[in-house]
């Protein structure tokens, strides 16, 4: 992917290294230990430099790569989504990324690690702790930066899905269904949001050339990867299609290759699929 000449986003919030809160102290017994230090007249600048640095040089340096990718990325979401939407009559409003390592607090809650990335429509931030590329490499055998560019494109799908009025819509529906019936329901928002990142790759490469040979490849790999069928059949050796909330890996990888074949927004409509 020839990511290194695009724009960085200026709508990156960086708290790697800030767990929680301000201060790295996990649990409870972390905050008794930071309120009974301020109790005892202690300085909260002396006790936050008395923590121990859990990252060497060289981590640093990848981890700055990282960041150096994603805000490329994410810029180039901006400026494809902006695109778009002023062809459709729209404004597109740029969502905030935060890049955050074990936890943070968001708009939706208490985000960790293991939540993987997501989106936030009450805040309207991406959230995405950098070490989930790791685990894409390692854990789901979808290595390559385009896989990672795929990550970040689909979460912000789900932001043009909230300045849209989808996302609000389906979410006021779910209320009232069904555990199942709701669950079909987010298959279909998520599978519009690989959708949409398939439209972002579309003009990405069309207006800037970015994609290399087998990035698309990458990114098919990623949405195979991460498909409900395959995680659950390697978590509990079984499938549960009622469980589904993200869409099977042939799902995935359709609807992604149809948003970059196609580049027409109005070509995603999940939620009229009878196939869905």
């Amino acid at each position: 992917m020839q990511w290194r000449g695009l724009r960085g986003s200026g709508n990156i919030e960086d708290r790697r290294g800030v767990t929680g809160t301000h201060l790295a102290f996990g649990g409870v017994g972390g905050i008794i230990v930071y309120v009974l230090y301020l109790f005892l007249g202690g300085n909260p600048s002396q006790l936050e430099q008395g923590i121990p640095q859990q990252t060497t040089q060289e981590q640093k340096a990848a981890d700055d790569s990282i960041s150096l990718f994603v805000s490329a990325v994410l810029g180039n979401t901006e400026d494809v989504w902006k695109k778009v939407f002023t062809d459709m009559g729209e404004s597109y409003v740029n969502p905030h990324l935060v890049m955050f390592t074990q936890s943070t607090q968001s708009g939706c809650g208490f985000a960790s690690e293991a939540s993987g990335p997501f989106y936030c429509p009450q805040d309207e931030k991406v959230y995405l702790d950098i070490s989930f590329f790791q685990e894409m490499k390692n854990r789901f055998r979808a290595p390559g930066d385009f896989a990672m560019a795929y990550v970040v494109a689909h979460e912000v799908g789900h932001h043009v899905q909230k300045l849209l009025g989808i996302m609000d819509k389906i979410d006021a529906q779910r209320s009232s269904m069904s555990e199942a019936n709701a669950n079909r329901l987010s298959v279909k928002l998520e599978l519009q949001a690989d959708f949409f990142a398939g439209v972002w790759a579309h003009y990405a490469q069309a207006e800037f050339n970015i994609v290399d040979e087998g990035d698309i490849e990458e990114a098919l790999n990623a949405a195979n990867a991460i498909g409900d069928d395959r995680l659950q059949k390697q978590s509990q050796g079984y499938v549960v299609p009622d469980a589904f909330t993200h869409g099977t890996s042939a799902q995935r990888m359709y609807w992604f290759k149809k948003g970059f074949t196609t580049g027409d927004i109005n070509q995603g409509d999940t939620f009229n699929d009878r196939s869905l």
